[in-house]
């Protein structure tokens, strides 16, 4: 073996090794085998009043019943006393690349990104790893549910809703297609100097665009033809977009500009789709054209800069609240990479801080994000008949004092530990044998 080639693969394999080492060591949580009944906890149901000395009834992974005071007489359930502490559904992170990458640096482990500007056959579950060490990490936030958003050219591929605990990825899998993921062109400069979105000169947008409308064009003359004619040859590339096109699924299209988002929303309102959009930094701009289309915003984070050199310091901080003066709908997600999707909570704080009530905070991250990514009838509050996926918090969860002290997803509890606490642990005792702390 050559001395060069040898290098390569004792490089390769110390790659190989440093990323196996990087996967989670949480063991997903058991199924629930009888039924459980949460007593002596202060309930948020979020799409009800708050109930304190609450109880909560599970039952096969779903929340069956729940109330205040009492439980009623002769209820057959394993009693977890739960001594004060608060119960809130899970936090939904409605835009994410969670389990689609692990380290920047690495490109290897970048599965976000297919080949080519059309592949909207690409679906972004099958690329998940459910053994990420970032799920951990988010999860221990209580973040439970996420929607994974693939990225890069045009028609990138399919997102995927999933619970953050489970051996694969169809474990993981809530709605494996929740909707067609669209790039849209950039049509204008943003006032830093960049191009909104990445698009270049206007000729150059008008290009972009009309490309996308001639893919749509050949996919409907096909989905038409295949109707007509059964035998017609498959093409996955143009039958991934069928439920789209009949407006059954709704179509994230990202969008960041106020020239973006009226342009994309007027395309997609031509062609009777279902848009929401992901990003909307200056979705205020056009908060008309979206509340008269009923179109929903994903908002991606309020940790950042404002869109212009001129604009206040906090306009990216208060925009949700703007958007809920307008009555355009709304829900909060970070736009950090996957190690950071964490800061969830702590992007809705920031827009509690700056206009939003804590009510409309937490609904952004819960309810809200569960309605607009199509999950909203089984997750994201606390109500009979959903699925028992909350938290157990020593108080509210956009508080960054808050600890997160238990996590059950589907009626499982879950392993909050992640690689960040392992390290806490490991060097505390260190300390403690030092005799430098007592416990």
């Amino acid at each position: 073996m050559q001395y060069s080639t040898f290098i390569t693969a004792l490089s390769t394999l110390a790659l190989t090794a440093s990323l196996v080492q990087a996967q989670s060591r949480q063991i997903p949580g058991a199924q629930q085998h009888e039924a459980m009944l949460f007593v002596d906890a202060h309930i948020h149901p979020v799409n009800g009043d708050d109930l304190p000395d609450g109880w909560m009834l599970v039952e096969d992974g779903r929340i069956t019943a729940l109330g205040q005071g009492r439980p009623p007489r002769g209820t057959r359930a394993r009693t977890v006393d739960l001594d004060g502490l608060h119960v809130y559904p899970g936090l939904v992170a409605a835009d994410s690349l969670l389990g689609l990458t692990e380290t920047g640096a690495v490109d290897v482990t970048h599965d976000y990104d297919e080949q080519g500007s059309f592949t909207p056959e690409a679906k972004a579950v099958v690329a998940i790893n459910p053994d990420s060490d970032l799920i951990p990490v988010t999860r221990a936030s209580g973040i439970l549910t996420a929607l994974v958003v693939p990225s890069g050219g045009r028609l990138p591929g399919k997102a995927a809703t999933i619970r953050l605990d489970g051996w694969t990825w169809e474990d993981l899998a809530i709605e494996p297609d929740s909707g067609l993921v669209i790039e849209w062109p950039g049509t204008e400069r943003s006032g830093w100097g960049r191009r909104g979105g990445g698009g270049g000169s206007d000729s150059a947008a008008d290009r972009n665009i009309r490309a996308i409308d001639d893919w749509f064009n050949e996919a409907q003359a096909y989905l038409d033809a295949r109707a007509a004619d059964p035998t017609l040859a498959p093409d996955s590339r143009y039958t991934a977009v069928a439920g789209a096109i009949a407006g059954e699924q709704p179509v994230f299209m990202k969008a960041s500009t106020a020239g973006q988002i009226a342009t994309a929303v007027a395309w997609a309102l031509g062609r009777d789709l279902s848009p929401v959009i992901i990003g909307g930094e200056e979705s205020d701009r056009v908060a008309h054209l979206l509340v008269e289309a009923n179109v929903p915003v994903i908002v991606r984070g309020t940790h950042r800069y404002p869109v212009a050199r001129h604009e206040n310091v906090d306009e990216p901080h208060s925009l949700p609240a703007r958007l809920r003066d307008a009555g355009v709908r709304f829900c909060i997600a970070p736009r950090d990479r996957p190690a950071h999707l964490r800061n969830l909570p702590h992007h809705a704080a920031t827009a509690v801080a700056n206009g939003l009530t804590p009510e409309e905070g937490l609904r952004s991250v819960t309810i809200d994000a569960a309605e607009i990514i199509g999950v909203g009838d089984r997750l994201g509050s606390l109500e009979p008949g959903k699925q028992a996926t909350f938290i157990v918090t020593s108080g509210d969860p956009l508080q960054i004092t808050t600890q997160v002290h238990e996590a059950w997803i589907d009626g499982r509890q879950v392993d909050l530990t992640s690689r960040q606490s392992e390290l806490r642990d490991k060097y505390r005792e260190k300390y403690r044998r030092q005799g430098r702390i007592d416990s």
